[in-house]
Parts: structure tokens; sequence; C-alpha cells
């Protein structure tokens, strides 16, 4: 009862921070789905083993599924939740021909290719627990008349926490101190020859949607100069609140900035963005913290970069592919801070994604649209940012 009544809540918080409003025009309108009729959902979370039973608000794993499944099975419908993923003999692979559903999340993506959309014969509705659809092969979901959506909104706070923590672990040199202390070591010169204060260097942000934007109010008291390069520049009352400049030239503003932080969504066109010859136009030594995605960077170069010293340091939590296999050179490369994907995925952002995972299954058995700024593809149409 405890958890059903945290989750109601979530749902009007995930409502009330949801408040930006998409278009989508099409030629044509597609009914998949009879309301009245019992579905086949199918979820893929990461297992949560032994730590599922330590939070009874733990939510977001296999074992959690979200919390819906009393509400689920009461309705009639079946909801099959597993981690396995991956392969021609996964469990997911078992199901994508009958399920009518399917929930990802991008902590433990489950790549939705052509291929798989193909196969899926059934499926009417796509939906992402948490923020980012990338792991969906999101033409074929168009031109298959699919429904994509995610919980705009649900883990902002999140991640522009989290995103703010990592820039100081960089700037104040914090994990040799950390190891050191775990070694039973101390050198203080070890640590200090490159820390500084953050108050006076300059943050850019590439992409301020609702992450970019909460994460430069939040810098905003430590007094930095602060930049961001976006395809839509902010209202000018925005500026004035986060103290931001804009930057119409991406390569103008990456050579400006000490700290660098990845704010845009992935799409056929930022993929890879961040190469060599970007690297290049930095400052050598500059700090780079990427939330976003990490198919954004050119793998190799940023590994080359960080051995060489001109990034001092990169922090992130998102990895290509997901999980990140035991050899990514990510994990070996010197100055970096990186940890499993985990910035969007703390108990209050389960919370919310649950609320409006739940939410818009609901509209969905009723036939019902969605609040806007929740399709990612809807009638053929793929959001804005995807384009």
């Amino acid at each position: 009862m405890a958890m059903r009544r945290v989750i109601s809540s979530a749902v009007k918080t995930v409502t009330a921070n949801s408040a930006r409003s998409s278009s989508f025009s099409s030629p044509f309108t597609r009914n998949l789905h009879d309301s009245s009729a019992s579905k086949k959902i199918v979820g893929v979370f990461y297992k949560a083993n032994e730590y599922a039973s330590m939070n009874p608000n733990f939510v977001g794993c296999v074992e959690g599924s979200l919390g819906i499944r009393e509400w689920l099975e009461s309705q009639g419908h079946e909801y099959i939740v597993t981690d396995d993923k991956d392969g021609p003999d996964s469990e997911l692979e078992k199901h994508i021909s009958d399920l009518h559903v399917l929930i990802t999340t991008p902590f433990h993506p489950a790549y939705v290719t052509a291929e798989r959309i193909k196969k899926a014969k059934k499926l009417e509705l796509l939906l992402t627990a948490g923020i980012g659809s990338d792991h969906i092969d999101l033409k074929a979901a168009a031109a298959a008349g699919l429904t994509v959506a995610e919980v705009t909104g649900s883990n902002v706070v999140s991640v522009a926490e989290d995103e703010l923590m990592r820039i100081l672990i960089l700037v104040r040199n914090f994990l040799p101190g950390y190891h050191q202390a775990s070694n039973g070591e101390w050198n203080v010169a070890g640590i200090a020859y490159r820390a500084y204060d953050l108050e006076g260097k300059t943050i850019g942000t590439v992409g301020a949607g609702r992450i970019g934007k909460l994460l430069l109010q939040r810098l905003k008291p430590f007094n930095c100069n602060l930049l961001y390069h976006d395809r839509i520049r902010m209202d000018p009352d925005m500026e004035s609140q986060t103290g931001a400049k804009y930057e119409e030239d991406l390569v103008n503003m990456l050579g400006k900035c000490d700290v660098v932080v990845m704010n845009t969504p992935l799409t056929e066109k930022t993929k890879g963005m961040i190469n060599k010859e970007m690297i290049s136009k930095m400052k050598k030594g500059v700090l780079i913290v990427n939330n976003a995605r990490g198919a954004l960077m050119d793998t190799q170069a940023v590994v080359d970069a960080c051995s060489s010293g001109h990034i001092a340091g990169y922090s992130g939590d998102v990895w290509y592919p997901q999980p990140a296999p035991k050899d990514h050179p990510w994990r070996y490369m010197p100055n970096q801070a990186m940890t499993p994907h985990i910035s969007g995925t703390t108990i209050d952002a389960q919370l919310r994604y649950a609320a409006g995972v739940k939410e818009m299954l609901d509209n969905h058995f009723k036939g019902e649209d969605f609040a806007p700024q929740h399709y990612i593809v809807k009638e053929g149409q793929l959001a804005p940012q995807y384009r």
C-alpha cells in the first residue's frame, strides 16, 4: 500500500514537471489497438538481486517491476518482466512476436531494431521508463505506425544533480584523494597539483533542454562563466535566470570552456559528434562530463585524449553499448571517473517514471492520448529533437 501511495503521488509530480508541449502533425492516423482486449506487456529492466529487498520503493528493477504488476493483472493483462534482452535466444526475443506493449529503460536498454519491429506483429506501443529513446529504431517505429513515448521530466532533477556532482569531482581532483584514503596513503601534492575552485571557470553545456537548463540554474550560485549551445535559443527571461550566454557556434564555445557538459539527445546527426577533430578545438586540460549518451563521443578519440592529457578528466554514466563490456576502453583510460548508468535511476526518479508509465498505460488501454510532451513517435512523425 505504501508503494502505491508513493507512486500515486509521483504521478502528480511527473505531470507537474512535464511542462513542454510538442506538436506532431501527420497525414494519417492509426488506431492499432482494441482498448477492451487483454494485452501482453513485456518489461525489460536491470536485475537487483540481493538489493531488491533493501528498499520497498526500489521499483525500477526486475523484482520491483515498476510496482504495476498487481494493477495490470487485476485488469486481465499479462505482464512479463526480464533482464534477458540480447540475442536470438533471449527471453525478450521469445515474446517479440506476440507482445502488445514493450517497456524499456535507458539504464538497461533493450535495443529495438528494425528487425525486431518487423517481427513484432502485434506491437502497439513502445514505452521508455525514463528519458531517452535512442535504443529504439525510431524511423522503423514511425514507418510501422507505432507509438513511442517516454516519461518526459521524470529524472531531470536526478541527472542535473549528478552532473553537478561530476563537475565538482573533476574540478577538485577528488578521485586520487579517495583512492589514497582507501589505500592507506597520504600524498597531498598528488591531489593538489590539479585541484581547482569551480568559481570563475567557464562551463559550457552542449544542449540546453530541461536537464541543461536545470544544470545552469544549479551552477549559477558558483559564480561561473556559463555558456550554452542549442538548436533553440532560450527566451530572455530564462537566460537571465541562468545567467548563461548563448553560443551559436559550437566549435567557438568548446574552445572557451574549462568544463564541457553533454546534454544533447543522441540522433543520427549527433552520433560521434565529439571526435578527434572536435576535441582538438577544446582547451588542453579540458574536463568533460557526459550523462547524455555514450555514442555522442568517438570512443577511441576520448581514450587517446585522456591518455595524452588533452582531456584532463572525463566523467559520465553512459556507455555504448550498455551494459558496457568488461573490456570497454573507458574502464581503463587515465583520468576517468566513470560509473554504470545510474544518474537517472535514483529511487525518487524510479517512482516518477513508474508513475508516468502507469499513467500512459492507463491512457493507452482507454484509447486516450498521452500528454503531448511524452510522445517521441506519434502517427508516423518523430518528435522535433529526433528529426
